[in-house]
């Protein structure tokens, strides 16, 4: 059972949320979202849904910085239940592909990322030996891993008291992609040392020891596998593959006359068309995986022969992590505005890249049936999905309510506390109000012509307040050429985009917060998980340019980067019309009450005397941003609270003051800690927690310095 441990308990809007959320997920509805706001602790709203329907969860990111921020949070909140991480394994991966264009071949190279590899059958064994299991995955969750029946029946059971022979036990792990380890012992390894054999299985930390009497096995023990000690004694242990990729040799035997045959077809085609040379490379590519097949029962490209090894129909969709929940279980999409988006299109993508190395002959026609979900694929695996988004796309909105009329949803009255005008039942669930109480941030709308001039106000007005500012805009020259501008008048700025270094970053952020440095200028870095509660004012130029980084989400998260200080106001800068009409944007607000601080409303039309130009992206982030700010403002005028901005701490170190002397540390162990740390940094700095990625960096230097000794 989940068993949430956490010393806080649900507060404000949470209750309500996580009650109704609830309450439609017991009711069998397929489809629901929780609209939240950042800062009003939605991770915790999921883990006490969680903790209530008590199933099998799969948690889906859109990318694995947010992943592995999630994965963190939820292993606080469920210390005693399994929480895993699943995401692509590759630190660089180049796939397979062709250019026709200059008839180059580009081999399958990859790089894989030995810890995440353990996490990903960390999570597979979970699931198929418990049901208290959280996997927090990529979107590369949609992506084929293999055919459970075939997983499973690979594993072999080993038991204290009965016998075994030591030889056919090492050709079964040989065949379940086990290496016989020599000095670099590491998952997905083993090794005899006379009547003793240790197992580094590819999901754990730690080692199997079986203990042999002649062929009776006489203890079993779960080991360090560095020092030794023993954690447990065991009485019996079920192995899993190292791979999975894994298959039987009767299964290989089965399909080689399979593959032969397509492989023919294939050949005489090609030599009745006098196309020698493809029907050369196909035929020298195919056999040799074959071959290899056959011998070991494996080869690199193993994944384009997996519809024959799973048995497949060429329409059916290939065994993902989703098949490794069964039929009961709930799934979360975080971020869904973003992650159906991209789930939607990874099987376009995978399917042009295929089709090109099939008509070029360097793959059979069957390696198509390696492949991520269709998009309908990925609908019918689910189970009860529950879409999580500060911005929810047309999608989810579609299908969490029973209205035909979309946009008719999005109408909101104050005068019914501001519940939604449709009348028909929506199982959208609103959370908007925060730990802190603060509201979303003013908005004020100004013209471009008159935009460092007023820039330089704004920096002069936030100075006197001791408070911070960002100023974004959408290219990298133009956030340099501004920062040199600030610079020349005397202000303390820096500029952030891409090709600043992911480490360096953190030293500019830690500069703003402390007063090193007043003013950021960035380029869409600095939207979502950040905090930086200094921050009171926000300047977005050229806000009127409607794409994606003035789009409607993009523009709401940027907004937001405000709302952690009281005094949060954000300035949108826009082009004006270059004639002026009698009304200049008479488009309709999707709210019935007005905006206040900006604009007169007349007969349901907004005048706007300034004559900007107003995007659709802007309109409806702005009506959402007020609406949130009359909800979260009527809430604290009921309950007498003035909110005041919370300063959160400046983390100087996350590990102890005191330098650990590591010369003592043998080498191996150091190479151990160093490749633990480089992960723990990258995730760090993914997370945009730098402060946290400085400290491992440095602790990276120090022991690459002892290894040097």
């Amino acid at each position: 059972m989940f068993n949430l441990k956490w010393k806080y308990k649900p507060t404000w809007d949470q209750p309500k949320a996580i009650d109704e959320l609830t309450k439609y997920i017991n009711n069998w509805h397929k489809y629901q979202t929780l609209w939240w706001v950042t800062g009003s602790w939605k991770t915790f709203t999921m883990a006490n849904i969680i903790n209530q329907i008590q199933k099998p969860t799969l948690v889906i990111a859109h990318n694995k910085t947010l992943a592995a921020q999630l994965a963190g949070e939820f292993r606080e909140f469920f210390p005693d239940n399994a929480v895993h991480y699943f995401v692509s394994y590759y630190d660089y991966y180049q796939p397979e592909a062709y250019v026709q264009k200059t008839d180059t071949y580009i081999e399958k190279e990859a790089t894989i990322n030995e810890e995440i590899d353990r996490l990903r059958h960390a999570a597979t064994v979970s699931l198929l030996t418990r049901k208290d299991v959280i996997i927090v995955a990529s979107v590369s969750c949609i992506y084929g891993i293999w055919d459970i029946s075939a997983y499973m029946g690979s594993t072999f059971d080993m038991e204290v008291g009965k016998t075994y022979e030591m030889e056919e036990i090492l050709k079964q792990l040989v065949w379940m992609q086990f290496k016989r380890a020599s000095s670099d012992f590491k998952p997905g390894t083993f090794h005899v040392m006379w009547d003793v054999l240790e197992i580094f299985p590819s999901s754990e930390e730690t080692i199997y020891t079986i203990e042999f009497w002649w062929d009776e096995v006489t203890s079993i023990t779960r080991r360090n596998y560095l020092t030794g000690e023993i954690y447990e004694n065991l009485h019996n242990i079920t192995i899993f593959p190292a791979k999975h990729t894994v298959t039987t040799k009767e299964r290989i035997a089965e399909i080689v006359p399979e593959i032969k045959k397509e492989l023919d077809e294939r050949l005489a085609f090609f030599n009745a068309n006098w196309d020698l040379l493809k029907a050369e490379r196909l035929k020298s590519k195919v056999e040799y995986d074959l071959e290899m097949m056959s011998e070991v029962g494996y080869v690199n490209w193993i994944e384009n022969y997996s519809r024959y090894l799973d048995g497949r129909w060429d329409w059916l969709a290939p065994a993902t992590l989703i098949d490794y929940f069964g039929d009961d279980f709930l799934t979360f999409i975080d971020e869904s505005h973003m992650s159906i988006p991209q789930i939607g299109w990874m099987y376009a993508w995978d399917r042009a890249r295929k089709t090109n190395l099939v008509e070029n002959w360097f793959r059979l026609p069957s390696a198509m049936d390696n492949r991520p979900l269709r998009f309908e694929e990925f609908e019918a695996k689910l189970g009860q999905v529950m879409a999580v988004s500060a911005t929810p796309g047309k999608y989810e909105i579609a299908q969490s309510v029973d209205t035909k009329d979309i946009e008719k949803f999005f109408e909101f009255d104050p005068e019914t506390d501001g519940e939604w005008i449709s009348s028909e039942e929506n199982r959208i669930v609103q959370q908007v109000i925060r730990p802190t109480w603060l509201l979303d941030p003013q908005i004020e709308l100004m013209p471009m012509e008159y935009m460092v001039d007023d820039i330089m106000k704004n920096i002069s007005e936030v100075l006197d307040n001791n408070e911070r500012m960002l100023i974004t805009t959408i290219t990298k020259r133009s956030s340099e050429e501004l920062n040199d501008y600030l610079l020349e008048n005397g202000i303390k700025t820096r500029y952030l985009h891409s090709e600043i270094e992911t480490l360096e970053r953190l030293e500019i952020l830690k500069d703003l917060r402390t007063g090193k440095i007043d003013v950021i200028v960035w380029v869409n870095l600095l939207r979502e998980w950040l905090d930086l509660p200094e921050v009171s004012r926000i300047a977005i130029i050229d806000a009127d340019k409607q794409w994606f980084l003035r789009s409607e989400s993009a523009l709401i998260q940027i907004i937001w980067r405000a709302a952690r200080n009281s005094n949060g106001k954000v300035i949108m800068y826009s082009e004006k019309y270059k004639s002026r009409l009698k009304d200049l944007d008479s488009t309709k607000s999707t709210m019935k009450f007005a905006l206040w601080e900006l604009y007169k409303f007349d007969e349901g039309k907004w005048i706007n005397p300034e004559g900007l130009i107003i995007s659709n992206a802007m309109r409806k982030a702005i009506d959402l941003t007020y609406y949130r700010r009359w909800v979260q403002n009527k809430y604290n005028e009921e309950n007498n609270i003035t909110p005041t901005t919370v300063i959160s701490e400046i983390k100087e170190s996350w590990m102890n003051n005191k330098k650990r002397d590591y010369s003592q540390i043998d080498f191996q162990s150091i190479e151990k800690e160093i490749k633990k740390l480089e992960f723990e940094m990258w995730v760090a700095s993914s997370n945009m927690d730098y402060e946290k990625a400085r400290d491992l960096r440095d602790t990276i230097i120090e022991l690459r310095k002892a290894k040097k000794k």
